[in-house]
């Protein structure tokens, strides 16, 4: 039988506060509470240490939207990227990364005044060092068979990622150069990334004012104070500055995609908040307990800067270490896009976590009761422990098969479109209407055929490359195939160029590839910038499963060593699936079946990009645990002080409960703004991780979990003796 429980008084510190009954006020202080009081007795090194951090990385953050890429959507070592290496090195540059400028006119391309703008688009991309030759449009090939389009092909002397920057400086020239009856406009991969990135950097710009003034809203509830609600800015604009900063030194080793900043800052915000919110929040009921009178860093402030470090600031430490292993499992997935942005994400938690458990603790010994400076009227009586949220526990733990029946069937329920998920990388309806790559894209769809804009490129040896050709032309799902063009530097490679019936991201198009591949020499390979997004799809279909699975283990393994206790570890891990679930299964409904398409302003492509479930999943599973490690870890005090499993349960909803409604109330207000404005993507986003962030606060941390720790009691907290002699000690109670 359980122990009969302690109530826990709304208004009672936390169980190991001074006068509480738990660690003595003489005791010695953990690793991290000695850290604390370090950093509150040393104040001044270590505000000057992190301005010198904050200043000295900072200096190179205003060059980070020009020195991060916009390439790296590749599956490294897949035949595709063989094929545009080779492409680059033999064919004058002529691969996927190549810039096509397409002049459409009223009247035939012969016409002089055409004649005159083909002319100043040559002249203008030659101009340009990173295009190597620029190849002017041929009858047969390049000029349309009514004669009124015609394609330049400026060849790639640089990386793709170098390609994308020329595209952004040579776009707006060549739009310039039309004229009445015509029209430039540049188009490719390299141009469609530009334009993805400038749509998708002012989609976040917009979003980012958007969601600030609730955010600071937000905060003001939720600290009750000014000064308090300040905390979390400091702690995201030292990570902001000094991540942004090391990521413009990195890009000088190896190219860093531009999203990687756009998702740092989300998380930076994010866990700012989150960790604000849990060190000042258990600040003040230190404070508050000791009772004493506070002046600059008083021995008061230091004994509750102590306490806080030795029970939030573990819980913190974890979180971020789960955040971290949770994203560190993308690295798995062999696209430079995708690493670097998981490593972009990564540094930016480094450096808030930094600054949580060194800057954070020293502000907090400094100010001392001035934390709840400038307060709103109604939080001077606000007590440590929520009376709201105390009540809550108490009725899951006498009605807990009611509430846990409702929450599980509710993630069952929206998790289950999740069955008839398809996805695919984003198609050309991603960009705006107007943007140049989708201008000029529509137009040689319309002049040369659906798939004259994924046309693909196919290499083969030159001693084979007359049969091969005849083989590609009678292809089912090839339209046209234009004859072996040999390397002219003698390198052996022919290139064929094929032109598929169906438009690039129609799903026939895998079929033709894959038939190609199949049935061409096995030295044929088969690439261009459509065959890029297949070979990264199929990559991401492959890794998937095994991103997920190493996440979770990972995670599972990390609370395990931290709580002790593999039951509750493991329902822990498990219950992150279904809010990930439902979230997808939203998502399908959504962005798949249109549901509230018009709402949100977007036309659906039929499937969800496919990139997202695997990077979602990680970014999702890393906030998921970051919440239960909020709670587990103030259960788990809770134990350690009463050995009692209703104190723990209803003890970590009220002291922690607050803290996870109102950071995840943040979270929620940031993602989904997301939603309402910029291009597919930020929208698939914002969507995914808004609902996945409300649904596992609302449903699984506040409901789920707290029913599990009540049905399983005594168990869930239970050590086997083998084990036991294995993991670490490591203790959520202060002293």
């Amino acid at each position: 039988m359980n122990r009969p429980a302690e109530a826990v008084r709304p208004d009672a510190p936390p169980p190991d506060a001074p006068g509480s009954g738990g660690a003595p006020e003489n005791g010695r202080p953990g690793p991290l509470g000695r850290l604390g009081v370090w950093s509150t007795r040393h104040f001044k090194a270590v505000l000057v240490g992190w301005l010198i951090v904050v200043i000295g990385l900072g200096a190179f953050a205003p060059k980070v939207t020009s020195a991060l890429s916009g390439a790296g959507w590749q599956a490294d070592g897949s035949q595709s990227v063989q094929v545009r290496e080779l492409a680059e090195q033999h064919f004058a540059g002529n691969a996927s990364s190549a810039i096509q400028i397409v002049v459409a006119a009223d009247r035939p391309v012969t016409d002089p005044a055409v004649q005159k703008v083909i002319t100043e688009a040559h002249d203008l991309a030659a101009a340009d060092p990173r295009v190597s030759t620029v190849l002017t449009p041929q009858p047969g090939a390049t000029i349309s068979p009514d004669g009124r389009t015609a394609v330049l092909l400026a060849g790639a002397a640089a990386s793709p990622d170098d390609m994308v920057r020329a595209a952004d400086d040579l776009k707006g020239p060549l739009g310039a150069l039309s004229t009445d009856g015509v029209s430039v406009h540049a188009t490719g991969a390299s141009v469609l990334w530009s334009d993805f990135n400038k749509a998708n950097h002012d989609a976040m710009m917009k979003s980012e004012v958007m969601s600030w003034p609730v955010t600071l809203a937000i905060l003001v509830l939720a600290f009750g104070s000014l000064v308090a609600a300040g905390l979390p800015l400091l702690l995201t604009m030292a990570g902001l500055a000094a991540s942004a900063g090391s990521l413009v030194l990195i890009s000088h080793l190896f190219p860093v995609s531009v999203w990687a900043m756009n998702f740092a800052m989300m998380f930076a915000l994010a866990l700012g908040i989150d960790y604000a919110l849990f060190l000042v929040m258990r600040f003040r009921a230190a404070r508050r307990a000791d009772g004493r009178s506070a002046g600059r860093a008083d021995e008061g402030a230091v004994r509750a800067v102590a306490e806080t470090m030795d029970t939030a600031g573990k819980a913190v430490l974890l979180s971020g270490a789960t955040v971290l292993v949770s994203l560190s499992a993308v690295m798995l997935v062999p696209s430079p896009a995708f690493r670097s942005m998981a490593g972009g994400i990564m540094l930016a938690v480094l450096f808030v976590l930094a600054a949580t458990l060194t800057l954070l603790p020293a502000v907090l010994g400094r100010l001392g009761h001035r934390v709840d400076a400038l307060s709103l009227p109604w939080t001077k009586s606000t007590p440590p422990a929520s009376p709201r949220f105390a009540a809550w526990g108490e009725r899951l733990w006498k009605h807990p098969l009611r509430y846990g029946a409702l929450a599980l069937a509710a993630l069952i329920a929206l998790a289950a479109p999740v069955i008839g998920l398809r996805t695919a990388m984003p198609s050309i309806t991603v960009l705006p209407e107007d943007a140049s790559a989708r201008a000029g894209y529509t137009a040689v769809q319309q002049a040369f055929g659906p798939g004259a804009p994924g046309t693909l490129q196919i290499l083969t040896p030159t001693d084979r490359a007359a049969e091969v050709a005849a083989r590609v032309a009678t292809t089912p799902g090839i339209a046209a195939a234009m004859p072996a063009q040999a390397a002219a530097d003698g390198s052996g490679w022919s290139m064929i160029q094929a032109v598929p019936t169906v438009d690039p991201s129609s799903p026939d198009l895998s079929g033709t590839v894959h038939t190609l591949r199949a049935e061409l020499p096995a030295d044929t390979m088969v690439g261009g910038a459509a065959v890029e997004n297949l070979d990264l799809q199929h990559l991401l279909t492959e890794k998937t499963p095994l991103v997920i699975g190493v996440v979770m283990a990972l995670g599972f393994l990390l609370l395990l060593a931290a709580l002790r206790a593999p039951l509750i570890a493991a329902l822990g891990t498990a219950a992150s699936l279904l809010s990930t679930g439902a979230a997808f299964g939203v998502a399908r409904l959504v962005f798949q079946d249109g549901h509230g398409a018009g709402l949100l302003g977007f036309t659906p492509q039929g499937f969800l990009d496919g990139w997202a479930p695997v990077f979602f999943f990680a970014m999702i599973f890393a906030i998921a645990m970051d919440y239960t490690v909020f709670l587990l870890a103030s259960a788990k005090e809770h134990y350690e002080r009463t050995g009692d499993p209703k104190a723990a349960m209803t003890g970590a909803l009220a002291h922690s409960g607050r803290v996870v409604f109102a950071a995840a109330g943040v979270m929620v207000a940031v993602f989904f703004t997301f939603a309402l404005s910029g291009p597919l993507p930020p929208k698939e986003m914002g969507i995914v991780l808004g609902t996945a962030v409300l649904l596992d606060a609302a449903l699984v941390r506040l409901v789920l979990l707290p029913v599990l720790l009540r049905l399983t009691g005594h168990a869930a907290w239970h050590t086997p003796r083998w084990l036991d002699r294995v993991l670490p000690r490591i203790t959520f109670s202060h002293g």
